[in-house]
């Protein structure tokens, strides 16, 4: 998909609105013409014909109702050019969105979030102007002069001639003139997109770089970036003020030239053409009423040059919204396995490969089942696959090669959505939202009643300090569990999982970073989640997996070895080494 291609493809959307743009505009080009008779009419009369008030009063009150429709449907053909462009980006941002969310995480693990909020913002923004401004222009262009030159030609066809000739040169030097300023367009869309994402990066890191001491040096890097962003945009600007300013010169050169014809014949001055070229004779009122439309003739041809720096402006934050369209997505499949309704999920992996890029393979043919009900806990060192193993589970990547069996049927072939909706997932360091406590329980059932939540909250042992403050459930909760303890995080994420009540549950050591006290009570409340549930527990620490069905071992992207704690610890392998270095005894 290119940048131009997706701009065509939204003008669908606002179909409806950008027509009505148009056609409020053409009318009230034609009303132009007509107040420009109704003028030419009035002081024909009143300067060469003796024309008193009461002569020219109908002609005057006919000009009110003109000037006021006049007023209306240029008002009319702005809104509803408007709204075309609201309605656009609207369901383009949405489009956007979505898509980000259907590459997720794992496409989003290497993009730069600060560069994403761009575009998702001032990237969608940039694309107004386009649909607003330059796609309404571009069509009264090509009809306004049009209509003026129907009527100019049979009266006067040597003021036509010059409109015909004079006319075509402001679009070819806007043209001319547009290829540089969309280069210097696209550049500064960059440099816009580099400086968020690197500001966003500092802020969110601004307490490492102040432990550090190097806030003052990232403050010079954020300085010098804004002053790139501060060059490119005033060369955008010389060149648009260029280009307006050429076209201001061929539009002033045509109307003077139209302007010193009539005079010419007005006062009865020869003109230096040949004889058989020569134009019939012109009275005041043809000629003022042509000089009158001579402007009109050429302002829908400036506004074109001028808005047509805003197609350049969206022609560069489509490049950047293409960019993100092109992200690769998992493809749905035609006809959705349907699982059964109920009961905890059996899983098999079988010869699961895949690599994060080429050389950097992260599982290897990783083989093994996970039965219904079974609580299973996956160990192995660092960069041994575990968390690719939960991601893939997740659908947020897809294997390489061999498949992932869902109570039987192939995960590929399972709507994503559906698949989601019995899983829970809880991490190492679980994310809270801003809003409140009952909100973020919620978040995986956001229409679940209050009962439910309090029940939920009350199995994960967050009753217990949630009960304890004075607005309880409608606490506000900061951005990242601001206010919270690492604990109450762990234990407002498990109240999550049980409402959600999903089928199978996947942990990443969901215990770690946690005090004793705490880390008891979320032990507790894991060991009541597991019942009636399959459960994959991702485990750092082997003091968590004691309790698990079976261990599995992962190393190298394939399972070398497998059984519970006890059967595991008298065999000299993997885990045995790595429960001595932990110093992690047999019970």
């Amino acid at each position: 998909m290119s940048a131009r291609s997706l701009l065509n493809d939204q003008k669908a959307v606002g179909a409806r609105w950008l027509k009505l743009s148009v056609v409020l505009g053409l009318l009230n080009g034609l009303l132009l013409i007509a107040q420009a008779w109704l003028l030419a009419r009035i002081i024909d009369a009143v300067v060469f014909k003796d024309a008193g008030l009461a002569d020219v009063a109908v002609w005057l009150w006919l000009l009110l109702p003109l000037f006021l429709v006049r007023a209306g449907l240029a008002r009319g053909s702005e809104q509803t050019a408007f709204r075309a462009a609201a309605e656009i980006k609207r369901q383009l941002r949405g489009r956007v969105y979505r898509h980000i969310q259907k590459a997720g995480p794992g496409w989003m693990s290497g993009q730069r979030s600060g560069a994403l909020s761009e575009d998702l913002t001032k990237g969608v923004e940039g694309i107004e102007a386009y649909y607003a401004r330059f796609l309404p222009a571009m069509t009264l262009t090509a009809l306004i002069p049009l209509a003026i030159l129907l009527v100019v030609l049979p009266i006067d066809w040597l003021s036509g001639l010059v409109m015909l000739v004079t006319a075509p040169l402001i679009p070819l030097f806007m043209i001319l003139i547009g290829t540089g300023v969309e280069r210097l367009n696209q550049q500064q869309w960059k440099t816009l997109a580099r400086m968020g994402a690197h500001f966003l990066d500092v802020i969110q890191g601004l307490t490492t770089l102040k432990l550090f001491n190097a806030s003052r040096r990232e403050a010079e890097v954020i300085a010098r970036i804004s002053d790139d962003y501060r060059r490119s945009t005033m060369e955008v600007l010389r060149v648009a003020f260029l280009s307006s300013a050429v076209l201001e010169f061929f539009a002033t050169i045509g109307i003077a030239i139209i302007a010193v014809f009539i005079g010419f014949r007005l006062y009865d001055v020869g003109l230096p053409i040949p004889d058989f070229m020569a134009p019939p004779e012109i009275s005041f009122f043809t000629g003022f009423f042509v000089l009158l439309l001579a402007p009109e003739f050429y302002l829908p041809l400036r506004s074109l040059g001028t808005h047509y720096h805003g197609r350049m402006e969206a022609v560069a934050a489509a490049e950047r919204l293409v960019a993100v369209l092109d992200a690769p997505v998992a493809p749905s499949p035609d006809e959705p396995v349907v699982l059964k309704p109920e009961g905890p999920i059996g899983v098999r992996f079988d010869d699961v490969r895949f690599s994060y890029e080429a050389g950097r393979s992260a599982l290897a043919g990783a083989s093994f089942d996970i039965a219904p009900g079974e609580r299973v806990a996956l160990v192995g060192p660092s960069g041994a696959g575990k968390t690719t193993v939960a991601s893939l589970l997740l659908g947020f990547l897809r294997p390489d090669g061999g498949s992932i069996l869902v109570d039987g049927a192939d995960l590929a072939r399972l709507d994503i959505d559906a698949w989601r909706r019995n899983l829970a997932w809880l991490p190492q360091s679980p994310r809270l939202f801003q809003g409140t406590l009952g909100d973020n329980i919620r978040l995986g059932a956001p229409n679940a009643p209050l009962d439910a939540v309090r029940r939920a909250a009350e199995q994960a042992h967050a009753a217990e300090f949630i009960d304890r403050l004075p607005l309880g459930y409608d606490t506000p909760v900061g951005e990242r569990g601001v206010g919270l303890s690492g604990g109450q995080i762990q234990r407002i994420a498990l109240a999550r999982a049980f409402l959600r009540d999903a089928r199978l549950v996947l942990l990443d050591e969901a215990t770690a970073n946690l005090d004793p006290a705490s880390e008891a009570l979320v032990q507790q409340a894991l060991d009541r989640l597991a019942d009636g549930r399959t459960m994959l527990v991702i485990a750092h620490r082997l003091a968590t997996v004691r309790s698990a069905d079976r261990i599995l071992v992962l190393d190298g992207g394939h399972i070398v070895e497998q059984g519970d704690h006890a059967t595991l610890m008298q065999q000299d392998g993997p885990y045995r080494r790595m429960a001595r270095l932990l110093e992690v005894s047999a019970p």
